[in-house]
């Protein structure tokens, strides 16, 4: 991981067991990493709109579940990367965890019949949450958190295969969504393998836009967690096409994409 920057500011000395490539509290006084805090925004209120759009059309709740899971996630990366408190960090990482679990559960259930519950599925994601949280509360290694959710997002990718069979129409919307998540981890390695090289570069040149160029984590944040959205909708479009309730992708502003719904009929 990146060289330790514990420089005790607002919120203290630093006690998460990671202190990413971003230099703490240098952008502001009150946040530890302000990059790689406010890049969570992503995570935050686009799921939020899409929960609260989702629910007034009338999806199953383990959609609007996936877009709150996403959101839990950005909520507790906000305060991980802003306080540096291990407490934080544990609220950024298990959510990681415990969010995969709904997005394999929703996409595991895309073409099964409604109020028709695969239980056994449901009783091994329980008990995989419940694992890797006690594991990780006793053996506090990072390396075990990032092995055991790399093995959830695997799976998660063998249910979208699974998905895309079954309706290639939603192509265009997995492979976005895996291509954005997948640039987001090559930054995400970059970060942490060539730290000293960033913080060199931004050491050495007074051009704010480097500064902000090279703030690797946070770009991570805003491809994968946009990557994540995407994935969101996927499984939400899969569902629908399933169910035969009208639907396809348009764009809020000509910019932002949704999965415009029709009424239920």
């Amino acid at each position: 991981m990146a060289p330790s920057n514990a420089v005790e500011g607002f919120w203290g000395k630093p006690t998460a067991t990671l202190d990413w490539c971003e230099e703490n509290y240098v952008t502001n006084k009150y946040i530890a990493e302000f990059w790689n805090t406010i890049s969570n925004v992503i995570m935050i209120l686009p799921p939020f709109v899409c929960a609260l759009y989702n629910w007034n059309k009338g999806l199953e709740m383990r959609y609007i579940l996936a877009n709150l899971s996403l959101l839990a996630v950005g909520v507790g990366s906000w305060m991980f990367h802003m306080t540096l408190w291990y407490e934080m960090q544990l609220l950024d990482e298990l959510p990681m965890i415990y969010g995969t679990c709904v997005f394999l559960y929703a996409l595991h259930h895309h073409a099964s019949p409604v109020n028709k519950r695969s239980y056994n599925y449901v009783i091994t994601l329980i008990f995989v949450s419940v694992a890797v949280t006690v594991v990780y509360l006793q053996w506090k290694n990072p390396i075990f958190h990032q092995v055991s959710y790399a093995m959830l997002v695997f799976f998660l990718l063998y249910e979208a295969i699974l998905a895309l069979k079954n309706y290639p129409a939603i192509r265009s919307v997995g492979l976005a969504s895996l291509c954005f998540y997948l640039f987001g981890f090559f930054l995400w390695n970059i970060d942490n393998i060539f730290c000293s090289h960033l913080r060199n570069a931004r050491a050495s040149s007074n051009n704010p836009l480097l500064s902000v160029a090279t703030q690797l984590h946070a770009w991570w944040h805003i491809f994968t967690g946009y990557g994540t959205y995407l994935h969101i909708l996927f499984s939400s479009y899969a569902r629908l096409l399933y169910l035969k309730r009208e639907c396809k992708v348009t764009k809020l502003g000509s910019v932002w994409p949704y999965l415009k719904v029709g009424e239920k009929i």
